[in-house]
């Protein structure tokens, strides 16, 4: 015999197919059968532009849709700037405002996931009926500043301008005084390359620059006494020199490039006394 429960549930079920027949359809499945048709549309739409562009465009040359690129990408650059798409952009600003190393954790991981933990929480602390915009001033005044916020941090990273490895290229006049190569033109080329070829993402050089994944300092790297070619040879496949390297492959700078990098840590004997 049914519980009370069962039948007060059974009985609502009734009145709620009473109601679909005489006032409409049921959620499922005519609303999801409607949905996975729309969706299949969108992205065969997507599929069928993506062949167009790519079958009527040749390289530089545009077709329908516009060219598949607009240079040829150049992998021996030292002066490209990443940057992050656009709805990352007021993330990508707040890295300007907290600054490496003391305050970068506040706008990665702080502000944003503080943010989020709010906004996760906001339908079970608040849970006043009242929906009226301007009854609710607090929720109001706290929704526009978020607004304003994201559109000045996402408008300003945008705009920012990049000048990729200037802090760095900074120091490559003191570099070349503490280490005794001012009046070697290859050596102060191949330092200006180590500083703006992300070198000190992993190494240190002088106190600047980063240690990560066991890279050694390079400071007196020349001392070792490895020779140009041995230089040449590490940059172009470094686990050929070092075994189980995880440093990557530097062969795309070209020769010219590696020679003036290694030229660079040949003149890298310490810094002078």
């Amino acid at each position: 015999m049914a519980s009370k429960l069962q039948q007060e549930n059974r009985a609502e079920f009734k009145r709620y197919k009473e109601d679909v027949r005489k006032e409409g359809k049921p959620f499922f499945p005519y609303a999801i059968w409607h949905d996975t048709v729309m969706s299949l549309v969108v992205v065969a739409v997507i599929i069928g532009l993506a062949v167009l562009w790519k079958a009527t465009s040749d390289g530089t040359d545009a077709g329908a849709l516009g060219p598949l690129y607009a240079d040829k990408a150049d992998p021996a650059t030292t002066n490209f700037v990443p940057r992050p798409d656009w709805f990352f952009y007021f993330l990508f600003y707040l890295l300007r405002i907290f600054k490496w190393p003391e305050t970068v954790v506040l706008g990665t991981v702080g502000i944003p996931t503080i943010l989020l933990i709010l906004l996760i929480g906001l339908p079970f602390f608040d849970r006043r009926p009242e929906r009226a915009i301007l009854r609710r001033p607090v929720a109001f005044v706290a929704a526009i500043l978020v607004i304003i916020s994201m559109g000045t941090l996402t408008w300003k990273g945008a705009t920012a301008k990049e000048n990729l490895g200037a802090e760095t290229l900074a120091l490559v006049p003191e570099w070349a005084k503490k280490q005794g190569f001012e009046g070697n033109a290859d050596a102060v080329a191949g330092a200006k390359l180590f500083a703006e070829s992300g070198c000190m993402n992993c190494h240190t050089y002088l106190g600047a620059g980063s240690s990560n994944l066991g890279a050694p300092d390079l400071s007196a790297e020349g001392s070792k006494g490895r020779g140009i070619q041995w230089q040449i040879d590490h940059l172009t496949n470094p686990s050929s020199k070092t075994p189980g390297s995880p440093m990557p492959s530097f062969a795309a700078l070209g020769a010219d490039n590696l020679k003036l990098l290694a030229t660079f840590l040949e003149a890298s004997k310490g810094e002078k006394k």
